[in-house]
């Protein structure tokens, strides 16, 4: 199957559907939280953009009433122009007046749709400018975390399935795991890890598993 954004590349790597949520239930509600966040920050941000766009419309409606007069105006002055041509012998002189005030209201009309597509121009840069940086920043850096999440939570799924990789796991938690929680392990860990001991490779590859907050069912043997 083709298409699927930045997911198929994953079900590629890692032979299956990638994992998008955590298992453990705290951190599971804080990544739907985060998602819900992200989604609202968005319609708000659309909805403001929107909003600045309507008020600043707003602004043409002088434009728009200057085109209105002004179209009105040259259709009077034409009208009288075509009458004052039928007029015998001083017809033509009649309604040069009239032809140059119409063409005078044209330039009225012109004026009012010039303000109105420059004030559109406005409305819709500012618009989109209010909407877009917001959600850009904001949703890059949502979309960076739940990605390097999903590649270290599908990776580390995989190693829990597999054989051997408890000690891949323990490797990993030795070499990322926060201080804190390496330090509620036992004091002599480092050696024990270097021995192979089984008992503790168990313990810091479910040090690592909770760290990403996936439940510690590990395959060993």
């Amino acid at each position: 199957m083709r298409g699927g954004g930045f997911v198929h590349p994953l079900i590629g790597q890692y032979g299956r559907m990638p994992k998008l949520y955590a298992e453990r239930p705290f951190r599971f509600g804080r990544q739907f939280l985060a998602d819900v966040f992200v989604v609202a920050w968005i319609v708000f941000w659309i909805w403001l953009g929107r909003t600045l766009y309507v008020l600043i419309m707003k602004l043409a409606v002088p434009g728009q009433k200057l085109e209105s007069a002004g179209a009105g105006l040259a259709g009077n002055f034409t009208d009288a122009q075509h009458k004052a041509d039928d007029i015998p012998l001083v017809g033509d002189k009649l309604g040069v007046p009239f032809g140059k005030a119409a063409d005078a209201a044209n330039a009225i009309t012109d004026a009012g749709r010039s303000q109105q597509a420059a004030v559109h121009d406005v409305a819709l840069a500012l618009g989109i400018a209010i909407a877009v940086l917001p959600i850009f920043f904001v949703g890059l850096l949502w979309l960076i975390t739940r990605v390097r999440w999903i590649r270290q939570a599908s990776a580390a799924a995989r190693l829990r399935r597999r054989r051997g990789g408890v000690e891949l796991l323990a490797l990993r938690a030795l070499s990322g795991a926060p201080i804190r929680r390496l330090a509620t392990m036992p004091d002599d860990t480092a050696a024990r890890w270097r021995a192979g001991d089984p008992g503790i490779m168990d313990g810091l590859a479910e040090l690592e598993l909770r760290r990403l907050g996936l439940r510690t069912r590990i395959k060993t043997g």
